[in-house]
């Protein structure tokens, strides 16, 4: 049985998420701004995209930067991949940042990031006293080479 991504859209000009090609693992989430929006280098902004999305539980939805946005014009999100759990039924708002070279302005329905699914695992929490023993131990950052 497949899950169904329900979808309430809270602007009727905003287009549904849309996975543009056949192999693509994330649909494309589209801007729901009132008026074109500057997106300073350097700035931080909060941009809705005009749906609310209801999915099962043992699901969620992760929003993710675009690529080509990404090397073009150096906009990301800045909680990337950001997370919409499986029981929350507001609009979904991306938090963008812009850390490229120049001003980049947001215009209504303009693809902006993406949306994956994922299945998630709930595990049961069991506190230990130690833990087992690997070959990389406690070596953090850096520590199994460049």
């Amino acid at each position: 049985m497949f899950m169904k991504l329900f979808i309430k859209r809270l602007q009727n000009d905003i287009p549904l998420p849309k996975y543009m090609t056949s192999g693509a693992a994330g649909m494309d989430l589209y801007a729901a701004v009132n008026e074109d929006t500057v997106l300073k280098k350097g700035e931080i902004k909060l941009i809705p995209t005009g749906i609310a999305i209801s999915i099962d539980s043992g699901y969620e939805a992760q929003i993710r930067p675009r690529s080509g946005l990404a090397i073009k014009h150096g906009i990301s999100l800045v909680n990337t991949p950001g997370t919409i759990d499986s029981d929350y039924r507001g609009e979904i708002n991306l938090i963008m940042i812009n850390f490229g070279a120049r001003d980049f302005i947001i215009k209504r329905g303009d693809r902006i990031a993406q949306m994956v699914i994922n299945k998630i695992e709930t595990p049961t929490i069991v506190e230990v006293e130690v833990l087992d023993e690997t070959s990389r131990a406690t070596g953090g950052f850096g520590s199994t080479g460049l």
